[in-house]
Order: C-alpha cells, then sequence, then structure tokens
C-alpha cells in the first residue's frame, strides 16, 4: 500500500519538475537579495541548479525505503550542474537558502503533489531530506575550506617568499588576487615572531585583516615574522594594527610603496632595517626603516647606502654648505669653533646649518640627524673617491 501510494506520488513529482523549477526560481528572484545581485548569466545557473536539486529529490523519494536501511544516502551532487567560478562565489548560507527555496516550493504544492492518503509521506520525507542534505552540504563546504584553506597558506607563503628574495613577476599579482588582495597602497613590516604557531599566528593576521577591512599577508621565516599591509591609509596606521601580533623585539616598517608589485622595496627595506636595529637599542617599537638608514648603511645594506649619499652628500657638494657641515661635525657641532676656523660669523653657520636641514631633511644640530649625516657624508666621500680611482685606472 504504502509503496503504491510512494510509485503515483513520485508520478506526480515527475510531471510538475518544470513547473517546481519555474516556482523556485520566482521565490529566489522575490526573497533572496544576493540572487537578484548575481548577473543573468549566473542566475540562469543557478536555475539549473534549483532544477536539478528538485529532479535529485525526486529520485531520491522515488528510492526510499520505509526503513533506514533501504533509504539511500542523498547528495549535493546536483550541485556539480554550476560552473565552478559559480560555485566558488555561492556561500554555504546562500546554498542552504536554495535548498530552502525549493521545499518551501514543494510544500506550497504538496496537496496537489501527493497521492491520496500520501500527503504525510511527503512531508516527512521532504523533511529527512532537508536535513540530510544540509549536513551534507555543510560536510562537503567544511572539507573545501580545509583544502582552501592550505592552498590560501601555500599562496600566502609564496608571495611574502617572493617580495622577501625580490624576484616579483606577473605570478604574484596572479597569486594575491586568488586570496582576494585588491588594496593599495602597501606597506611591509618585519619583527620577531612570537612563540605561537606559525599557522596560527598567519591565520589570526588574515581573520583580523577581515575584521579591519585591510588585505593582510603574513609569513614566519625562522624566527622572523613578516607582515604585508594594503589598504592602510598610512605606515603608521598599518603598523598600529599589526603591532600588538609581533614577539617581543625591534619592529621596522618598510616605506609606504604604490601597489604589491614594488612591494619588494619595501620589504627589503624593513628586513635590512630589522637586521641593523641592533645598532639603535633605544630605537622606538615600532621604527621606520629611513631612520635606520645610518645603521643600514653601516651593516652593509646597499640600498641605504646609495639613499644616504643622494639624500645627504650630492645636494652638498661643490657648495660651502658641504665644508660647513664637515667641520661642524669635526667640531663637535660647536657654532663658535665652526664659525672661527671657516672666518665667518657665526650667523652665517646658522644659515647654511639651516639651509642643509632644508636640502636634506636632516638637522645637524640634533644627536640622531647629526649621527645620519656624518655617515652620510663619509659614504659620499668615499664614492667621490671610487669613482675618481675608477677614471685614473
Amino acid at each position: 500500500m504504502m509503496d503504491r501510494i510512494r510509485e503515483e506520488t513520485t508520478r506526480r513529482l515527475e510531471r510538475s519538475m518544470g513547473t517546481l523549477g519555474t516556482a523556485a526560481m520566482s521565490r529566489m528572484e522575490e526573497q533572496l537579495a544576493w540572487f537578484r545581485a548575481l548577473s543573468a548569466e549566473d542566475r540562469s545557473w543557478v536555475g539549473l541548479v534549483a532544477q536539478a536539486g528538485i529532479a535529485a529529490f525526486v529520485e531520491w523519494f522515488q528510492h526510499a525505503g520505509a526503513d533506514d536501511g533501504g533509504r539511500p544516502k542523498p547528495s549535493i551532487g546536483f550541485f556539480g550542474t554550476a560552473p565552478r567560478e559559480l560555485k566558488r562565489s555561492i556561500s554555504l548560507q546562500q546554498t542552504v537558502d536554495i535548498i530552502r527555496m525549493i521545499v518551501e516550493v514543494v510544500e506550497a504544492q504538496v496537496e496537489e503533489l501527493a497521492a491520496p492518503d500520501g500527503r504525510v509521506q511527503l512531508e516527512q520525507a521532504m523533511l529527512r531530506y532537508t536535513r540530510d542534505v544540509a549536513f551534507a552540504a555543510a560536510h562537503v563546504y567544511a572539507r573545501e575550506a580545509e583544502v582552501r584553506g592550505a592552498w590560501d597558506a601555500r599562496l600566502e607563503a609564496l608571495i611574502v617568499d617572493a617580495l622577501v628574495r625580490g624576484e616579483v613577476d606577473d605570478g604574484l599579482h596572479s597569486w594575491a588576487a586568488a586570496l582576494g588582495w585588491t588594496s593599495s597602497p602597501v606597506v611591509v613590516i618585519a619583527g620577531q615572531a612570537p612563540d605561537d604557531d606559525p599557522r596560527a599566528v598567519i591565520d589570526a593576521f588574515r581573520e583580523r585583516g577581515r575584521r579591519i577591512g585591510l588585505d593582510l599577508l603574513a609569513g614566519v621565516q625562522a624566527d622572523r615574522l613578516i607582515v604585508i599591509v594594503g589598504g592602510a591609509s598610512g605606515e603608521r596606521e598599518a603598523a598600529k594594527h599589526v603591532v600588538r601580533q609581533f614577539g617581543p623585539g625591534p619592529i621596522v616598517i618598510g616605506p609606504e610603496v604604490p601597489d604589491l608589485h614594488a612591494a619588494t622595496r619595501s620589504a627589503r627595506a624593513a628586513i635590512a632595517g630589522l637586521k641593523a636595529s641592533s645598532g639603535w637599542p633605544d630605537a622606538p617599537r615600532p621604527v621606520h626603516a629611513e631612520d635606520l638608514l645610518a645603521e643600514r648603511a653601516l651593516d652593509g645594506d646597499s640600498d641605504a647606502r646609495h639613499q644616504l649619499v643622494e639624500n645627504v652628500y650630492e645636494p652638498l657638494a661643490g657648495t660651502p654648505l658641504l665644508d660647513t657641515l664637515a667641520t661642524y661635525l669635526e667640531q663637535g657641532t660647536s657654532l663658535e669653533a665652526t664659525a672661527r676656523l671657516l672666518f665667518v660669523h657665526p650667523n652665517t653657520v646658522r644659515y647654511r646649518l639651516k639651509k642643509i636641514t632644508e636640502l636634506t631633511g636632516y638637522q645637524p644640530t640634533e644627536g640622531r640627524s647629526a649621527f645620519t649625516l656624518q655617515v652620510g657624508l663619509i659614504l659620499g666621500r668615499l664614492a667621490e673617491s671610487a669613482a675618481t680611482w675608477r677614471a685614473l685606472t
């Protein structure tokens, strides 16, 4: 008796599949904002998914026995109807929405769809099917999330490693796009890694980035933590959001660059600054890589050496300002001693020191600036001497 009722209900369901699919699409259009926001092509694919879902339910209902042992397991294989791009863009919640729409459509017509005396049988079947498919969907999405998480972690590690090594090509933006990177400008920050598990540290950065609306990529290399921040309104803001996630010790902020492709320059400066930071034990935390130019230059950083020569020596070369600066530093920053040796009035020295500050950005009367100017002066002399030596030989 129950089997005959099931067969009759199955025939009614099969005859109504087209109508049910159309009704499901209308209900989604009416109730689901995310569905209305899809392109016409994607809405069409969702319609095919809904139709396939109804067909899958009819197939399952037809073969579902009265006892648990004879009832087949539902699946969400009907989602394979959609292209990969659509499946990536539909979340678990939206998947549940599609299933719910299908069930609501069937429930609204249960009187017409069920055979005589088959209403209870059809309603119970829908409840079982909905429950089992929802669990199956959650399981599939959890497995996909785990696979996706492992793949994202691999891409993130490749991006960080490429920037640190300076090996930037077109593939870098493809990797970043796969992770959803859309932000600029970019700042790279380097410091000591915390004692936590590296994977947990990186996951925490990713989650924090989602909360604060910034793109964050992180990588742990030995005891060093590298963080790439995209979309911050400045270097200080970029550091503010990530400083607490670093371990103890210095934290160095690389210069802001326009995009991820140029971030290798920021990464190189931040890492060089971290390496040389022991030369300035009282440096603030965090500290800009630009503020460590002198220490970086002494530690062998060629970028810092070139920058100091370009910013300090070259603007002063061939002018009285260079001799004034050299004499002022050699005389222990004594204004009067400098004026006597140069045979000028102290006010003239003051004026020249002011011009030096305007041209270089460093103030000779301030301790840290005087030290940086001294290193830049020496590096400029060495570079000029080397150029002369090469010309003579």
